[in-house]
């Protein structure tokens, strides 16, 4: 069975400022022209469809031209996907009960109740079935709901402990092929989360707390994985973030970017993988050198520039010279050094993380203080998604 996976779309997002709907719409024709060459059995969209829970008009359009080309692309394609962090899930489960008659299985909520499950889709090919698990973006204050048998109802689930106990109530039957489809931050079991490089177009939660731990995806033949927006490998070849099909941050520029197609064979043997390279229109670059060296790299990439001169530098129009060169500037940063001659060392901080400059500010706060500290910035970052 091949499997085409993406993620991450963020349609509608900005790249300070700049509207990328061109952008995309051109990689999202390039999606199109590999499922009418290669004819996957099924294209799963692993999250974040959209950037803004409430989409504009032009982003809903946007998907609306994708979805219809992926549908014509090819008769025999079914279409899967969840919801993601950015995405409001209420609003992607509008009349899926329809869609899913019409090989598009879109999946907004995950169970919320007691007699709810996973959202399954059961596939055949020459080898037998293949069940697909369609997980969208979980929170534990949301899917506790489903374990209100336990009656414990004055606990507080991490993400890890909550995705656990919904995978275990699944049941799933190993003896046969399973795929699962989910938006979540899975990590390889033991690995340091600080090791994890996540990009500036990311949410992360303070202190990593929407960590789930991998084992959880062993029962699965493939897992096709969103959130993170860098390609990577979650400890085994066969569970997979695909990334974003566009660079969405100056953190991202360089990183080549593409979509993932997953040929599984029989139960038992290795999932073959291979990526396909989506070529954007412009590219995310940072460019580094003196001014002059600079203007004779004109494009119109999406750049930052950053300037290595060290004397001053004595051009009025400097900023314009630079935008006409690059119509698609994004930023311009000045590496100017000096020497300096001081007796006392000076340290330089850098907080890269709020919740360390708070503590800077606030250093008396035992572990409970600190603990309500979080979790107030964690309710603070999703009300700003």
């Amino acid at each position: 069975m091949r499997i085409f996976h993406l993620s991450d779309l963020h349609i509608g997002i900005k790249l300070y400022n700049h509207d990328l709907r061109g952008e995309q719409e051109y990689l999202f024709d390039q999606v199109i022209k590999y499922v009418r060459e290669y004819q996957p059995d099924v294209v799963v969209i692993a999250g974040d469809i959209y950037d803004k829970t409430v989409p504009s008009v032009e982003s809903v359009q946007t998907f609306n031209v994708f979805v219809q080309g992926l549908y014509e692309a090819s008769d025999k394609t079914e279409i899967m996907i969840v919801s993601g962090n950015h995405d409001s899930a209420g609003r992607l489960d509008y009349f899926s009960w329809l869609m899913s008659r019409q090989r598009v299985h879109m999946v907004g909520m995950p169970p919320v109740k007691p007699d709810e499950y996973m959202e399954k889709v059961t596939l055949t090919d020459e080898y037998g079935e293949v069940i697909f698990y369609l997980l969208p973006f979980s929170k534990p204050s949301v899917i506790r709901t489903v374990f209100d048998e336990d009656n414990d109802h004055d606990h507080a689930y991490s993400y890890n402990e909550a995705l656990h106990k919904l995978f275990a109530r699944e049941k799933i039957d190993t003896g046969k092929r399973n795929v699962l489809v989910s938006h979540q931050f899975y990590m390889p079991s033991g690995q340091r989360v600080e090791d994890i490089e996540r990009m500036e177009s990311e949410i992360t939660t303070v202190g990593n707390i929407d960590v789930v731990w991998s084992d959880v995806l062993e029962p699965f033949e493939y897992a096709a994985l969103g959130h993170i927006h860098k390609p990577m490998t979650v400890g085994d070849d066969r569970f997979r973030y695909c990334g974003t099909p566009f660079a969405y941050s100056i953190s991202e520029a360089n990183q080549e970017k593409g979509i993932l197609m997953a040929d599984i064979g029989r139960k038992g043997e290795d999932v073959h993988i291979t990526k396909l390279k989506l070529e954007p229109k412009r590219k995310v670059a940072v460019i580094e050198g003196t001014f002059e060296n600079v203007l004779r790299q004109a494009s119109d990439d999406y750049v930052q520039i950053r300037l290595t001169d060290t004397e001053d530098l004595d051009v009025i129009d400097l900023q314009e010279r630079l935008l006409m060169a690059f119509p698609n500037l994004l930023e311009i940063q000045r590496n100017k050094t000096r020497e300096l001659n001081l007796s006392d060392e000076i340290l330089e901080h850098t907080y890269n993380d709020p919740f360390a400059l708070i503590c800077e500010f606030i250093p008396d706060m035992d572990e409970e203080e600190m603990e309500i500290m979080k979790s107030v910035m964690n309710e603070a970052l999703e009300a700003e998604e």
